[in-house]
């Protein structure tokens, strides 16, 4: 082994939790699932996917608490991630600006990607 070779320092392996959330979100729900998220970024957890490739609706208490979740995830050095594929929900993200604030990805694969601070883009394109 050449001297590069030892020198070389390893990536840690980011293994993220990953949360499916329901396809509505709403103000029955969204207080246990605002808890879930909180409580999923446990101790060493760098990433949390919140798996919204199912949720067709989403409502202002909903985006209250993915904002809440997101607020914990930078007070733990952590990054919350949303896959988000419905039209519909990514454009109340879109019209509330939370989608500047919030990592949105157009699939799961794409979350689990690992990509850098840019690797986050618009999750739908129509709409």
């Amino acid at each position: 082994m050449g001297d590069n070779a030892r020198n070389t320092t390893a990536k840690p392996l980011v293994v993220p939790e990953i949360i499916t959330l329901p396809g509505e979100i709403d103000i029955t729900n969204a207080q246990s699932i605002g808890d879930e998220l909180h409580a999923a970024f446990g101790s060493g957890v760098a990433v949390v996917i919140a798996d919204m490739s199912g949720t067709a609706f989403l409502d202002s208490s909903g985006v209250r608490y993915l904002l809440l979740a997101h607020e914990h995830a930078a007070q733990a050095n952590a990054q919350l991630r949303l896959v988000i594929e419905s039209d519909a929900v990514f454009r109340v993200l879109r019209l509330t600006g939370v989608d500047r604030l919030l990592k949105t990805y157009p699939n799961l694969q794409a979350a689990l990607a690992n990509p850098g601070p840019a690797g986050a883009q618009e999750a739908p394109s129509g709409g």
